[in-house]
Order: C-alpha cells, then structure tokens, then sequence
C-alpha cells in the first residue's frame, strides 16, 4: 500500500509552495510572488516521528472563475482533495478572511476529510495577532495553526497535527525496481496527455496552452508490464522564448528530471516534425547518458503514404545523429495507437542500460575487433589495447587501457563502441569510453 498523503490547498498566493518547500526540505516547487504558478499536483516523500507521508502541493483555487486555466487548476485540486488522508488548508493573515477562503472551507467540510486550518504569515513571536481569531469563523475543529512558511516557525506544530490525524501505519511498498520515466520534449508537443493515457486517468492538466506544466511532477504506475514513476516534465522552450523567470526555472527544473530518470521518453509533435529544438532537449538525455526512446505523438492527424514512416524515421535519425541508437515510436496520445508499446520498449532500454558485461567477454569482443581492424598508428608508432572492463551501468560506461591515448582516435573509438552494440543488445543507451594510458586506474 502507498503513504499516507497530505494535500495542502487554498486560494493562490497564499503561501503553499512556499511551505511545501520548507517541509519537503528543497526547492522542489516553484515559489514566486504571482498567482497561479503552481498548476498541477507536486508530490515530495517526507518524514516527521518516524511517520513516512507524501506532501502534495497544489494549484490555488479560485472557486469561482471563468479563467480556463484556474478552472483546470481547482480541478487537480479537488482531485488531491479526494487522494489525501489529511488537507492542509493554507489562509493568509495579512489578506484576512475571504470570501473565497469560506466557499473553499464549505468544500472541504463536505469532502469528510481531516482539515487543518493553517494560518499563513503569522511572524510575529508571542501574542497572536487580532486578525488570527477571525478564522476560527471557518469552523474547524482545533485551533488554527499559526505559522510562518517562509521562516518555518510553526511548521513543527503543524506536522505533529498531521500525524495526529493519519490513518494507522501503512505499509511501504517496496519501490526497488520501479523504473523512472521521464517525458520531455517542447511546449504542447503532448507530454500530459501521453501520461494521461498511460495512467487512464486525467491525472495532469491537459491544454492547448504552451507552457501549461510548469513542474516535473510524479506519478506512480504499475500494470503487468512493470512498476513505473512517470514524470511529466515542464515544455523546454527555446532560451530566447522565456520571458519570465517563471518558465526559467521550470526549465531548470525538466533538466533535473532527466538526471532523476531512469528512462527518457523524447517526444517529437508528428504535426510539425523534428525541430532544432527537438534536437537540443533529446541532447539533453543523452549527454545526462539516460537510456531513450523517441516519441513521435500526433500520429493519427498526418498524413501518410507508404512511404512516411521510412521518410520520417530518416529525418529523425540524420538531425539526430548521435542518438542512433533510440529506439523510435509513432503513437498517438488521443487514440491510444500504440501506446501501450511503450512500456516493452522502456522495460527493453532499460534492462540494456543496466547490462553487465564480464571483463573476459569484453576482452574476447576486443581482441576480435583488434584482428579484423588493426588500431591506428602515427609516424611508426602503433596503438596498443592492453584490455577492456566495465566500471558502470546506466550509461554503460568501460575503460579500455593503452599504451598512448594521443594514439586512440576517435574513429577507433567510434568501431569499438560499434563492436560492442553488434555483439551484445545497447539499443536504447548510450555508451561511455574512457580511454586510459596503462598505469591509470579506474576512477
């Protein structure tokens, strides 16, 4: 069974990323002055007495609006609402009690669960401020919980409250051999919705509207392929197309998800083609050395002939030149063409890049490859491989020792890394040599 989780909620700008934050220990959601920037659920493991919980941060909401957006953002909200075992409900002292804030509280009161009313802003140390008691008019049970997020003071009360309510300990499922995938790729190419259709729920917020997912956030799945936490990550937009800082973290923030990763799914917008920006973000996986597959979503709207699939397979793989070794993938996120083939490919890529192989098959494969193509000399003074073993995994990563590294071009190179993906299955990873003069050891 899965922790127990806490939601916090309430209306924009009132401070939930901010204590998220602070509870979580790390900047995991973005914290800006502006209303409206978290807008899906974000998730963070966190621990308080010995209690392991899972912390969702949430959009604001704004419980009467026409704005698309604000309405897709108190949907995700209520859809925390009805996941959590306690809601932490955020009000802001300096704004006071609003109208909002009691439609929000007539909300969760139906919702059943356990409420614990928070009173943000709070910084003064001692007697509580006047405009602190007006809250209790929300009727609650317990006194509101006076606090900080931005300082901290308070949060320690709020957690003890937290664990107070949970529910009897849960068991923790066993996330060992859970695969970490990442989905990346430019605004609107349809990352959401992919990960909609794979969890066959509207777990994300799902838009027309560039730049809708602002963080990386995690969603666990499992089916009878595997145990997944899939992460839907913010669009990367050309650096010249981010006006605010907003958007600047979030990129950021979609880089580090693919160091998080165990598996990136690249996706390509079939409608428009491969792009320089594709090339960029799938350069992002690669040189981070993450196991990939190439995603071409929109498959159902293009045109075709006999012929499409091998043309378009071609421009992928000449822009992508360095990532021939990606599998590729033409799916469809609103029909669900193909899609379930995606897990086989990610259970593929990364048992590959997880592979071993022994220092004696390793050096069989090398003096095999040394007999067919001779190594590179330079003005009478020839290369020589003394012998090859791997030192990691995801990227596969094998040094390979000689008597002179000047001497080990890059061609060379490039045929023994080829030696290796024709003898033993690579698709999907790249590889890593390192090359070292013999008398170095293995870092």
């Amino acid at each position: 069974m899965s922790k127990p989780i806490i939601a916090i909620v309430g209306r924009p700008n009132v401070g939930k990323s901010t204590l998220f934050n602070k509870l979580a220990g790390e900047r995991i959601s973005i914290v800006e002055d502006i209303p409206g920037v978290t807008r899906d659920r974000i998730y963070a493991d966190i621990e308080w007495r010995g209690r392991k919980m899972l912390l969702v941060d949430t959009g604001g909401i704004e419980p009467k609006t026409d704005d698309l957006i604000k309405q897709y953002m108190r949907d995700q909200a209520q859809i925390a609402v009805e996941s959590a075992d306690v809601i932490v409900f955020m009000t802001d002292l300096k704004a006071g009690l609003t109208a909002d804030d009691k439609d929000i509280a007539i909300f969760l009161i139906k919702s059943g669960k356990p409420v614990i009313l928070c009173v943000n802003k709070v910084d003064s140390i001692g007697e509580l401020p006047y405009g602190y008691y007006e809250f209790y008019e929300l009727g609650f049970d317990g006194d509101p919980v006076a606090l900080s997020a931005l300082h901290g003071t308070g949060s320690g009360d709020l957690l003890d409250r937290a664990v107070e309510l949970l529910p009897e300990e849960i068991e923790e499922e066993d996330e060992t051999d859970r695969i970490r995938v990442a989905v990346i790729g430019k605004p609107n190419a349809g990352k959401s919705s992919i990960i909609n259709r794979m969890l066959g729920e509207n777990r994300l917020i799902v838009s027309n509207i560039p730049g809708t997912t602002r963080d990386a956030i995690d969603t666990n799945l499992e089916n009878e392929f595997g145990a997944y936490t899939l992460i839907d990550t913010a669009g990367i937009r050309r650096q010249s197309r981010i006006e605010d800082r907003i958007e600047k973290y979030s990129v950021l923030r979609s880089k580090a998800a693919v160091d998080r990763a165990d598996v990136c799914l690249i996706l390509i917008d079939g409608t428009e083609g491969i792009t320089e920006q594709d090339e960029k973000i799938a350069g992002i996986a690669h040189e981070s050395g993450k196991a990939s597959i190439v995603v071409v979503n929109k498959w159902d709207t293009v045109e075709k002939d006999n012929k499409t699939v091998q043309e378009f397979t071609k421009k992928i793989y000449d822009s992508l030149g360095y990532m021939t070794y990606a599998p590729l993938l033409f799916v469809s996120a609103k029909t669900g063409q193909r899609v379930q083939k995606l897990y086989e490919l990610i259970n593929q890529v990364h048992a590959n890049a997880s592979r071993r192989i022994t220092t004696g098959m390793l050096n069989d494969l090398l003096n095999d490859a040394m007999i067919r193509v001779q190594p590179p000399s330079d003005k009478g003074r020839r290369l020589k491989i003394y012998y090859m073993t791997q030192t990691g995994t995801n990227a596969p990563e094998f040094v390979i020792f000689c008597n002179d590294i000047e001497l080990f071009h890059f061609s060379y190179r490039r045929y023994l890394e080829n030696c290796l993906r024709d003898v033993f299955d690579f698709t999907g990873t790249p590889i890593k040599l390192v090359i070292r003069q013999k008398g170095d050891d293995p870092e």
